[in-house]
């Protein structure tokens, strides 16, 4: 065996243990799931291969299309809610356009790290007929009778978990940002201050051209994480009422672990894979499309 073989062996023999655990933790359990997904297996007995069957009842399914609906949502409000909102903080923060600037930070990075439980047992009393929502609206408008039941609403009731998604990641994506922007050379918008330049020609010109990847890293992660949504919602609302605040992950969780159709529920599993692929790759298209225009 020569040097360079016996180079190559080690390079494999340190990526092995890596590509086991990956295989075993991620490749396995899809693919057991994909080959799942094509059965009306229910827990026991053989599985009996049905084809598209589990696909075309859950696309047919109107809870379903109702979670799929809500998914969307939240990738809505995570994409171009979030992340704006991130960025602009953090451009705040980094121009020093606020006094006390690590106060700020910390207190808005801080709901990411409370359990997603104990945030939605939090914003669960805020938003409860007798809550802080609620006696506020009374306090505005005068009505001492006023009583909105807005988890009990089926056209409302998604509204305060977008607003809390919203409230709880934005802090995230603000220190991704503003890590990225500290690493901007200081000399480059002193130069364009001198040229003339205001904050806003600073932005559009300069330093958004700049993130153009960060934004399509925290976009990639938002997608990711706006689809797997599951502890908060089903925490603050267990889907309700009347499956209107369900997403898939919740639509697959009760069909797979209250009604034992494993089969079914591991269809809707490979569904938010497949969404979350293709959204993922449209992204990049565009993510590509934008950075062909600011070189």
């Amino acid at each position: 065996m020569t040097f360079s073989q016996q180079k190559r062996m080690s390079y494999y023999a340190f990526l092995a243990p890596g590509l086991l655990l990956f295989a075993s933790i991620i490749i396995f359990p899809v693919a057991y799931s994909l080959t799942l997904s094509f059965t009306s297996f229910g827990g026991y007995g053989t599985p009996e291969f049905i084809g598209l069957g589990n696909y075309a009842k859950i696309i047919s399914d109107e809870v379903f299309l109702h979670s799929l609906r809500n998914n969307l949502l939240i990738v809505a409000i995570s994409v171009f809610g979030q992340i704006p909102l991130g960025f602009l903080l953090a451009y705040l923060l980094h121009r020093k356009m606020v006094r006390n600037g690590d106060f700020y930070q910390t207190m808005i990075f801080l709901p990411i790290t409370i359990s997603p439980v104990v945030v939605a047992l939090l914003w669960n009393q805020i938003f409860s007929s007798s809550g802080m929502v609620v006696a506020l609206i009374r306090r505005l408008t005068g009505e001492s009778q006023y009583v909105i039941r807005i988890f009990e609403d089926k056209q409302l009731a998604i509204l305060p978990i977008l607003f809390v998604l919203l409230w709880m990641h934005t802090g995230t994506y603000m220190i991704i940002f503003y890590a990225n922007l500290q690493k901007m050379t200081p000399s480059l918008l002193e130069a364009a201050q001198i040229d003339g330049a205001n904050e806003s020609q600073m932005m559009m010109r300069i330093i958004l051209p700049s993130m153009v990847g960060t934004i399509a890293t925290t976009a990639i992660f938002a997608i990711s994480g706006s689809l797997k949504a599951f502890d908060l919602i089903y925490a603050m609302t267990g889907g309700g009422p009347a499956h209107f605040t369900e997403v898939i992950a919740i639509y697959m969780y009760i069909n797979t672990f209250k009604y034992y159709k494993y089969g079914f529920g591991s269809a809707a599993s490979m569904i938010i894979v497949l969404l979350a692929v293709g959204l993922i790759l449209l992204l990049q298209y565009i993510s590509r499309k934008f950075e062909r225009r600011f070189e």
